[in-house]
């Protein structure tokens, strides 16, 4: 008997599966959840980046057209409470300042 307990305490899977229906469900959902959130998540990070590389190349045609996708990405992750409000305005404003601070590239002078 003591041995059944003993693999019962010590292992963490038989410890962390739901056992009423209602809890499986809940678990479901919630794996359903943090897909969806890791998604929007990647998605605003990914665009970010984007626009980061394109700024660094000097390319800010470029990064000014992905501006909108950004925007898009960081309110959808703030409306659905994947970051805070604040934390997206923030995110908008210094890419905003990111994009206008670079410089466009200069045509090469003819002599």
């Amino acid at each position: 008997m003591s041995l059944i307990l003993s693999i019962l305490k010590s292992s963490d899977t038989i410890k962390d599966m739901p056992i009423t229906k209602s809890a499986k469900k809940a678990l479901r959902q919630s794996k359903k959840r943090r897909q969806r959130n890791l998604r929007r998540l990647k998605a605003m990070k990914d665009i970010i980046k984007k626009i980061r590389k394109l700024v660094e190349a000097n390319k800010k045609e470029e990064a000014l057209k992905l501006l909108p996708q950004a925007y898009k990405a960081i309110d959808k992750a703030a409306k659905t409470n994947i970051i805070k409000k604040n934390t997206a305005a923030r995110k908008k404003s210094r890419i905003t300042k990111l994009i206008a601070k670079t410089s466009p590239a200069k045509p090469p002078e003819q002599p």
